[in-house]
């Protein structure tokens, strides 16, 4: 029998590159703003939306809250006063474009669901979530996908894992195994919920939180092991 009957994926940067999906994204809104794009302001736009997501994580602000004022912030270091919605709008459009996997990742999925029921787990937009896993092919391999924007909650939050686990009434946390490359929300999270966790950590990142996984893998191949061992 398997250890874990249930496998938790998350999404961006786990299973699709949302690095380069959110990097082209914001090329094409910057060249639609007339603004020249540099590294060095696709840096600052990510460091500003990384603290807003983690605030959101923190349940100090909420999803809307995030994607609303991004780019009313971003655009001020240009000194421009725009509607953050309305550009926030466009850029969803560009984004939900962005579907290129990370490398193994339909192989691994197909694999796994032949033995594993499989589950997303991901902070986010529903909408774009659904568009971007449709469009990879992904899709089809999960037997349910759970959005915070769905669930009313978000990782790592216990509420999120409580929503999603009254959904699945026949699976026991210590069944599940939740694979993310994100420690604050992912392995948190899982640990929250009672779960074993596994880090995907491709570039190998230091880890100075004091979150420690269960697991750690530099490639998505590397789980079949982890499992097998399980």
């Amino acid at each position: 029998m398997n250890r874990y009957k249930a496998l938790f994926f998350d999404i961006d940067d786990t299973l699709l590159d949302f690095r380069k999906a959110e990097s082209d994204a914001l090329r094409l809104l910057l060249k639609e703003q007339q603004i020249l794009y540099t590294p060095q302001a696709e840096a600052h736009y990510k460091t500003i939306n990384q603290n807003l997501w983690k605030s959101f994580e923190m349940g100090e602000i909420s999803r809307d809250e995030v994607i609303n004022t991004r780019f009313l912030i971003f655009f001020k270091e240009f000194g421009r006063t725009v509607d953050g919605g309305a550009l926030e709008k466009t850029y969803r459009g560009h984004l939900e474009q962005g579907h290129k996997e990370v490398n193994g990742a339909q192989e691994l999925v197909a694999n796994l669901e032949q033995h594993h029921d499989l589950y997303i787990v991901s902070n986010g937009v529903s909408m774009t979530q659904d568009k971007r896993l449709r469009d990879s092919g992904l899709h089809a391999y999960f037997k349910r996908i759970f959005i915070s924007e769905d669930t009313g909650y978000q990782k790592p939050m216990k509420e999120f894992f409580d929503y999603v686990f009254a959904c699945i009434p026949d699976l026991k946390p210590d069944q599940g195994l939740i694979i993310g490359d994100s420690l604050s929300a992912d392995i948190r999270g899982g640990q929250i919920a009672g779960m074993d966790t596994c880090w995907f950590n491709p570039e190998q990142k230091l880890n100075e939180t004091g979150i420690e996984p269960t697991y750690e893998i530099k490639q998505l191949s590397d789980l079949y092991s982890i499992i097998n061992k399980a």
